[in-house]
């Protein structure tokens, strides 16, 4: 008894230095350096924290694993060591049946475990909005982005829209981000995002939103969440599409649910207008279309 009452007292001091380490951590410490994170700020979307918390989780199990890994390879190494004196081979054991089943059964545990949460994270992540408050095409094309924010018309013809072009970096490589393709979401609100390809396989990628999202020819994706922090944000295509794929940036803009209405009314008077989606695709024969004949072409 006396041993264990100086075990718990020896354990509470160093659990009041985690704790005050801890509280010490700012925001972006606490995540695990991961972008998105702002101190005394929301989280930059409402999926954000829990990507960063199965990122940190998955960590501080891993290297809890290796110390203890590392722990018994050491404490092997050093028990069985060869003695002064010794000769010859080490007591050869065939088996030890509770050893065997502790590296049986807890790797297993540790497997089925973050195969749960990442199924349970993941399926939270990709639901997707029944009745979004906002609904946008995004459009990747080498090597730039057109943004399309969908309208209540069937045919999208109340659709409005921008187009974008690759960044164009000057001499000494610096890239001036007012010429970057933007996208404007509304904070607070139910987005959607549909994603489209012209031609390559691309992938949509928002830094500080922590998710990426591929585009494939023929099989549009499409993600739901909801901005929750004002600001500005970088995109990129996170997937290796060509010759300028670095050049493929673009900025998110999130703002109050006025300046993007009032960002929506500016596109409308200057004409942008209409469903844009299909007007420039580089391949007509992907998967499910019918490539037009030499004959249809004439006509």
């Amino acid at each position: 008894m006396p041993s264990k009452r100086r075990l718990r007292w020896a354990a509470l001091p160093l659990g009041v230095a985690a704790a005050v380490a801890l509280a010490g951590c700012t925001a972006t410490e606490l995540n695990g350096y991961l972008p998105g994170f702002v101190e005394g700020e929301p989280a930059a979307t409402n999926q954000t924290e829990r990507v960063s918390s199965l990122w940190v989780n998955s960590w501080i199990v891993l290297l809890a694993v290796g110390v203890i890994t590392w722990g018994l390879m050491a404490w092997a190494a050093i028990a069985y060591r060869r003695r002064k004196g010794q000769t010859g081979l080490p007591v050869q054991m065939r088996y030890n049946m509770p050893i065997e089943i502790f590296y049986t059964v807890v790797p297993l545990i540790l497997v089925l475990g973050m195969f749960f949460f990442t199924a349970r994270d993941q399926s939270a992540i990709e639901a997707k909005w029944d009745e979004p408050d906002v609904e946008i095409t995004a459009i990747a094309k080498q090597w730039a982005w057109d943004f399309q924010y969908d309208g209540e018309e069937e045919d999208n013809s109340d659709a409005v829209w921008t187009m974008g072009i690759q960044a164009q970096p000057d001499a000494e490589g610096n890239i001036d981000q007012a010429q970057l393709p933007t996208l404007v979401l509304p904070v607070d609100q139910k987005v959607t995002i549909n994603l489209q390809s012209r031609d390559v396989i691309h992938s949509f990628w928002i830094i500080d939103f922590l998710y990426k999202k591929d585009m494939y020819i023929g099989k549009d994706n499409s993600w739901s969440f909801i901005p929750t922090r004002v600001g500005e944000y970088a995109g990129k295509c996170a997937e290796l599409c060509g010759e300028y794929h670095s050049m493929m940036l673009f900025n998110v803009k999130v703002v109050e649910q006025d300046e993007y209405d009032a960002y929506l009314q500016s596109l409308e008077e200057e004409g942008n207008t209409g469903d844009i989606t299909d007007a420039y695709d580089r391949l007509s024969n992907y998967p499910g279309t019918t490539a037009p004949t030499s004959e249809e072409g004439e006509e």
